[in-house]
């Protein structure tokens, strides 16, 4: 362990003064900040340094954290100097600007005048449940703390060192100790305890999407934090393998608000409110006509309107806004997720809007984070080989950059972004109109704002209280409350018992490296991503096993079981394709499946055959694992199942999954994403959809 945290600060070293040869910012660099091993505990570290550290432990001592940081486990503690915690303390009492709060509640000055819940705040705020070494920051991290807020992480461009929350430096870095690791800081890290709308108040950059905001009744809107009342099941038990279970007990809500600043609406031509109400009227106000491209409001007979009623969700400033505003948490490090992706094609994910039953799409390309990048024929291509040519992937539209400032408020993020996020007549046509495919854990959006999506195994063994994990492949074992999400419907209570496997240390053939399992005589729906009106395959993946059970699959407009129709027939997922040394489809399974490499076209002709009996390959995308050698296409365990081919409108869908095993509770329904593919793609005239 100690040779490998040995070998992690050596390359975090070299990638410092890298930074240093390509920025030209200095040529001194500091390698005296890292660790030395002492052999402390986190709080003997601490206590043994009053000189430096007796205030910060203060707060610990009353709160009683430091009989935690005492005993066993594997914590992270960012430990600000007693200087930083005064400043810092002498901060909020001289802060008078809340009338309704002065001097932050504290009774006076110093650390005797805290109170009891700033205490705890400020303490929990620089801990964390699992081990975080600097080097895994330098990238850009988001770090879920004690206090269930995040503190994000960047290299600063001039000193080169880690910064935490934009203000404070880390000035000595991985100090290995027996129970975690600790860092030291200059300054105690800040949060906001502003709701999103009044941080974005704040912000005199935003002053006119600020006001379109407020102009339209959002700002008041965008209040929500937590969902009381989850449904914990009568008995947890131990789920599958052995070990205890981490279920969330509460459900975190919020918000991430894409904005254009100022400077970005001057340089398109917009100076005040009143040119965004323009420029919002023209973009808007024909999307629901007959030659329209919002298919949602032009089906439902809904009007837009380019009247003064800001407050009318049709409105086309209200709808403006909408568009930039997700009804979950992501933080910036999160917005395009890296794994066990094979890198040959940008990343990418979609995210539903608060304009009604839209997308957008973020990719990673270049070091940037972009929105509603517009190629032609994306996932398409015209050759054999695995992607397209340059000839018929053009970009159209380079996309939106997002910045990285990361501005946190209590329930949310703000994002600045570089140029007019709207939902035109080219994101329909163009950027959506391609292959869809969708994490398991992205059709619910709680999971996002609750932190449990990308959730690292560490961290969910710290919750467990384990070392390591002893069920699930080691990830230990995470339930998911039957009404933890709105996308989420349960049809016959404690039966059907929902897991989330993170699997980051697991060799699993999966995309993002995560699984949805379900166990028991389940019987429950997710709503589907809303598709521009048009026909498309839905598509489920999936690893087959013997483990697995059998499932019926049912569509709806509702998650009333009463809309619901059965698609297809049961789908085995126990039946796993026989992968035949002379390259022949395995016919047994009824997939048509053969290890593509052994074909003389790249598996060209027998993927058109699989497709025909309702099957394909896993993509090329991904890999089994971090790293893993064994792409998705050519594992034998990694299917899609072709559920159905139909015509889609804008608007609600659930899909229903239904044991047909009920009296064999131990078998599991695995979903790993779901497609939706449009016609244009699984059935061009000209092109083939590529190997992604």
């Amino acid at each position: 362990m100690n040779i490998i945290r040995n070998i992690k600060r050596s390359v975090f070293a070299l990638m410092t003064v890298a930074l240093f040869i390509m920025t030209g910012c200095s040529e001194n660099i500091d390698d005296s900040n890292l660790y030395t091993f002492t052999g402390e505990t986190i709080e003997d570290f601490l206590a043994n340094r009053e000189d430096q550290f007796s205030n910060f432990n203060y707060l610990l001592k009353r709160t009683g954290y430091d009989k935690i940081l005492s005993a066993y486990g594997t914590y992270t503690c960012f430990a600000p100097t007693n200087e930083a915690v005064i400043q810092y303390i002498d901060s909020l009492y001289d802060d008078v600007s809340n009338v309704d709060n002065p001097h932050n509640g504290m009774t006076q000055k110093g650390l005797e005048g805290l109170t009891d819940s700033l205490c705890r705040d400020i303490a929990l705020f620089h801990l964390l449940y699992s081990e975080v070494m600097a080097i895994d920051m330098g990238n850009g991290m988001t770090m879920n703390t004690m206090l269930g807020r995040d503190i994000n992480s960047a290299i600063d461009s001039i000193t080169g060192s880690v910064t935490l929350n934009s203000l404070t430096q880390i000035t000595s870095m991985d100090n290995e100790l027996e129970n975690g690791v600790l860092h030291i800081i200059n300054n105690v890290i800040t949060r906001s305890n502003n709701l999103i709308s009044g941080e974005l108040e704040k912000h005199p950059e935003f002053t006119i999407f600020n006001q379109a905001l407020t102009l339209t009744g959002l700002a008041d809107s965008l209040s929500e934090q937590e969902r009381k009342d989850i449904a914990m099941p009568a008995k947890i038990g131990t789920g599958k393998g052995s070990g205890p279970i981490y279920m969330p007990e509460e459900c975190k809500l919020g918000y991430t608000i894409f904005a254009e600043t100022d400077e970005v609406y001057r340089e398109n031509g917009i100076n005040n409110l009143e040119d965004l109400i323009d420029y919002a009227n023209n973009i808007y106000k024909d999307c629901a006509s007959a030659n329209g491209w919002y298919d949602y409001y032009r089906n439902h007979g809904i009007q837009v309107s380019t009247g003064t009623d800001y407050r009318n969700a049709s409105n086309t400033l209200n709808m403006f806004v909408r568009y930039h505003i997700l009804r979950y948490i992501v933080p910036y490090s999160k917005m395009v997720y890296s794994y066990n992706e094979t890198s040959k094609v940008p990343l990418y994910e979609y995210y539903e809007t608060m304009l009604p039953y839209t997308l957008f799409k973020s990719i990673r390309s270049s070091g940037k984070i972009l929105l509603n990048r517009w190629v032609t024929n994306n996932t398409l291509t015209d050759r054999v080989a695995e992607m397209a040519s340059a000839s018929i992937a053009t970009v159209m539209n380079e996309g939106i950059e997002m910045k990285r400032d990361n501005i946190q408020a209590l329930n949310g993020y703000i994002h600045p972004i570089a140029g007019l996020l709207v939902y035109d007549e080219y994101v329909p046509k163009g950027v959506l109109n391609e292959r869809l495919r969708f994490d398991d854990l992205s059709l619910l959006p709680e999971m996002m704002s609750s932190k449990v999506r990308f959730m690292q195994p560490s961290e969910v063994r710290a919750l467990l209280g384990q070392a390591s994990g002893t069920a699930f492949g080691g990830n230990g074992n995470m339930r998911i409350p039957r009404n933890f999400s709105n996308h989420l419907v349960v049809y016959n209570g404690d039966n059907t018992e929902i897991y989330y496997l993170p699997g980051q240390d697991c060799n699993w053939p999966n995309y993002q490296g995560d699984e949805l399992l379900c166990m028991g005589a389940y019987d429950f729906s997710f709503r589907l991503p809303p598709v521009p009106d048009g026909t498309y395959e839905l598509r489920m993946g999936y690893t087959a096993n013997g483990n697995r059970g059998m499932v019926q699959f049912y569509l709806g407009r509702s998650s009333s079981l009463t809309s619901m129709k059965a698609l297809d027939i049961p789908l085995d997922m126990r039946k796993v394709p026989v992968d035949n040394a002379d390259g022949s489809p395995d016919n047994a399974s009824g997939t048509g499946w053969c290890l593509y490499t052994k074909t003389d076209d790249m598996g060209v002709e027998s993927d058109a055959n699989m497709h025909n009996l309702g099957w394909m390959r896993g993509p090329l995308y991904y890999a089994r694992g971090k790293g893993g050698s064994l792409i998705a296409r050519a594992d034998v365990q990694d299917l899609r199942r072709i559920i159905a081919k139909m015509q889609f409108e804008q608007g609600e869908y659930w899909l229903r999954f239904k044991t047909v095993l009920p009296d064999n509770t131990s078998t599991e329904f695995h979903l790993d994403y779901i497609e939706l593919c449009p016609e244009n793609i699984y059935n061009n005239s000209q092109y083939v959809e590529d190997m992604y």
